[in-house]
């Protein structure tokens, strides 16, 4: 039997790359937050790749850089991510340990 699945496909110029600035840890969502993905049919996925490359979101310049900072420098990250009328934050820990999908108001 001839196993297709570890077949790798050479990268080209038009293959988008995934390259993650830190790493996530365990992954955990909070009620709400699983709620509102539900509600509006999104993956959790979507936002973690964000978050993971930089694209924090809807936050001020200011908080931005103290993302990159906190990048380099081993700090909690911090995302925030219009979903319509209502908000999901994508909180990765200091120590890399965990990241957290909440709403604002469970914080």
């Amino acid at each position: 039997m001839n196993d297709h699945s570890s077949e790798v496909k050479p990268t080209t110029s038009d293959t988008p790359q995934f390259r993650p600035l830190f790493k996530l840890g365990m992954l955990v969502a909070t009620p709400g937050a699983l709620d509102l993905l539900d509600r509006h049919g999104i993956n959790a996925t979507t936002y973690l790749i964000r978050h993971q490359q930089g694209d924090f979101g809807t936050i001020c310049a200011a908080d931005a850089k103290e993302n990159l900072f906190a990048i380099e420098h081993g700090l909690r990250i911090l995302s925030s991510y219009d979903i319509e009328t209502e908000v999901i934050w994508v909180i990765t820990e200091a120590d890399r340990s965990s990241t957290t999908l909440l709403l604002p108001s469970e914080y």
